[in-house]
């Protein structure tokens, strides 16, 4: 699978999740090297216009605040926030994000678990906008625990970043229908 994220032709970037630390994230790490995907951990890129702010997750009690991160940030670029579990949505307002892309919550994965993280978040599924901050949590492709998923959506999300506008689209996984 590296060698696929290799012959993408493009700069891939990703931050960490909670998983990557129950399981251990020396592993993790070495794939993403190996695929040439650039992990970022309270740190920030610069590509073709866009800052690209990676959280560490969460889990870490080393995870520096956002107030920290931005420091130094050009805010007349468009920032993208890569943060894996959406808590605390509105420091990404605070600090100027203009969108903040999210996971974690599979949605609840298993139905009616989704009503659970529906209460749990405040976005846990889809599109929202707090205000000039969009986000998008997405409910992804894996799963946790239980090896199946009923009636949640897998997806995987397209996010076109086009001037200082965006548009995103649901891709449903042929394996989803």
């Amino acid at each position: 699978m590296a060698e696929e994220f290799r012959q993408l032709g493009i700069p891939v970037y990703a931050c960490l999740g909670n998983h990557d630390y129950y399981t251990g994230v020396g592993s993790d790490l070495r794939f993403c090297h190996e695929a040439g995907i650039h992990v970022l951990r309270d740190t920030y890129a610069d590509v073709d216009g866009i800052t690209v702010i990676g959280r560490d997750d969460r889990t870490n009690p080393n995870r520096k605040p956002l107030s920290e991160l931005m420091k130094g940030i050009d805010h007349k670029r468009f920032l993208l926030e890569l943060d894996h579990q959406p808590y605390h949505l509105e420091e990404a307002q605070r600090y100027g994000v203009d969108f903040e892309f999210a996971g974690h919550t599979h949605h609840g994965q298993v139905w009616p678990l989704n009503w659970i993280t529906d209460a749990i978040y405040e976005d846990a599924f889809g599109p929202w906008q707090k205000g000039k901050t969009r986000y998008y949590v997405s409910s992804g492709l894996g799963i946790w625990g239980a090896k199946f998923r009923i009636a949640t959506q897998s997806e995987y999300v397209v996010l076109h970043i086009v001037g200082t506008g965006f548009s995103h689209r649901r891709v449903r996984p042929r394996w989803a229908d």
